[in-house]
């Protein structure tokens, strides 16, 4: 059965956003640039393409995967605003603290409050990703 993967594109801090996310969610991070690709001698000359942009990411932790690269041409490069990641908590400890982290040096649009669906909060944090938390419990 297939499974669905956020893929997110930086504009050259996906090595610290990744490593932002390892240390909030938790989980295995792997992290491939582009001069460690074996096939990199063989890639063709793609502007921005540098040695230490990163070409693939993986964040693997609570049974699913979050993946990530650089925008090798920074001039492609344009944040959306059509996707959110939303994190189903299992508790409001973990909710309270996921929040508190992941939104720190962000942009809270809706604080972590009490609504007719459970706890919620919706942000943008720090690199411009769009983020929704939600737990149902009281």
């Amino acid at each position: 059965m297939s499974r669905l993967s956020p893929y997110l594109h930086f504009d050259g801090t996906t090595r610290h956003a990744m490593e932002f996310y390892k240390d909030v969610l938790g989980g295995e991070l792997e992290i491939h640039t582009v001069g460690e690709t074996p096939w990199a001698s063989d890639m063709p000359q793609v502007p921005g393409a540098t040695p230490d942009k990163i070409m693939h990411s993986a964040l693997s932790t609570r049974g699913w995967v979050i993946m990530a690269a650089d925008m090798m041409d920074p001039s492609t490069f344009a944040k959306g605003d059509t996707v959110s990641l939303c994190l189903v908590c299992d508790s409001k400890q973990e909710i309270d603290e996921l929040y508190a982290k992941l939104s720190a040096d962000g942009d809270v649009f809706m604080a972590l409050d009490k609504t007719p669906f459970g706890w919620y909060a919706q942000f943008t944090d720090k690199f411009g990703i769009d983020w929704m938390v939600q737990f149902q419990g009281e």
